[in-house]
């Protein structure tokens, strides 16, 4: 019997997202690495980057849409895809958030690799699409809470952020999880006409706070690979802290045994704190945390601590 695949209510055609002529480019753009030729380190050994990369990107393609999980989801309206894929912060390309998705297009995401370095057993440089196939993907369902005081519903797909610590084995010094996203002033023009950022962006969390359930390795969105505007290929989603926390692009993990800097918290120490958990009792210095406007519906809600996961994360903060 023929598989029959039903469109999901929230789905859009893709075009409405990802500008075709960039896809087109894409899928250039890999056949004529693929022609190339090269290496990436992956899992100890070289991988050669010509047919089996090409085969890693097909095959990573085929798992979407994934299977959704039904132990995370939101009894809220989701927020639509279009207007998710149009109201980004990503200060990398533009400080215009309604300009992100236009200015990122051309932003190249594939070949990708993420370095594994501090102190850790397998470091190393690895092809994110080789992690994807061994680490397999799903799709989740998080309330998404920004610091500025708005919100959305969001499906996203990728794979719990445990599996790839557990990859990387850190060693007993490890207590942090520090990341950083791409340097590429060339391409993302907001890294060069604000260059008074201290770029490449970077986070950090505790090492528990990583390996918590619901931190997700995300790679997709709305069942569809992720566009650049939301963190093409690869992102972090920690849906219990502000928005910011959850870096976009990355391209460096590294287990640290010190606290480190993040980014925003060394331009403004007193409006983004180390933990940035959230909470609407604490408010930011220049607003109030107690509500949320919807993105999309305009309804304005409640926040809550945690943004609604208190259950699953209130113990590492006790």
């Amino acid at each position: 019997m023929a598989l029959v695949r039903v469109p999901r209510s929230w789905e859009i055609r893709e075009n409405l997202v990802t500008a075709e002529s960039a896809y087109l480019n894409r899928r250039h753009f890999l056949k004529t690495t693929a022609a190339i030729g090269g290496s990436l380190f992956l899992n100890g050994g070289l991988q050669a980057e010509s047919e089996e990369a090409v085969s890693d990107r097909d095959a990573v393609q085929a798992l979407y849409p994934p299977e959704w999980n039904p132990a995370y989801r939101v009894h809220l309206p989701m927020t639509e895809e279009a207007v998710a894929g149009r109201y980004n912060n990503f200060y990398e390309f533009t400080t215009i958030k309604e300009k992100v998705y236009e200015v990122a297009q051309s932003f190249e995401t594939y070949p990708w690799t993420i370095e594994l370095d501090g102190h850790c057993e397998n470091k190393g440089r690895f092809d994110v699409d080789a992690l994807i196939r061994q680490f397999g993907i799903e799709e989740r369902v998080y309330r998404f809470r920004c610091v500025e005081a708005w919100a959305m519903v969001v499906p996203w797909s990728g794979f719990p952020l445990h599996k790839l610590i557990d990859f990387a084995m850190p060693t007993d010094k490890a207590q942090y999880v520090c990341m950083y996203a791409f340097f590429r002033s060339e391409e993302a023009t907001g890294q060069k006409k604000q260059n008074w950022y201290p770029w490449p962006y970077f986070e950090g969390m505790r090492l528990d706070e990583a390996r918590n359930e619901l931190a997700v390795m995300a790679t997709g969105i709305y069942g569809k690979e992720m566009p650049v505007q939301h963190g093409a290929p690869i992102r972090l989603v920690v849906p219990w802290k502000y928005g910011y926390k959850s870096i976009k692009s990355v391209v460096k993990i590294e287990f640290s045994r010190r606290q480190p800097d993040t980014f925003w918290n060394t331009l403004s120490p007193r409006e983004y704190d180390f933990w940035s958990n959230v909470n609407p009792a604490v408010p930011h210095p220049r607003w109030s945390q107690a509500t949320e406007l919807m993105i999309g519906s305009g309804e304005r809600l409640q926040t809550l601590k945690y943004n609604g996961y208190r259950k699953q994360v209130e113990h590492l903060y006790s």
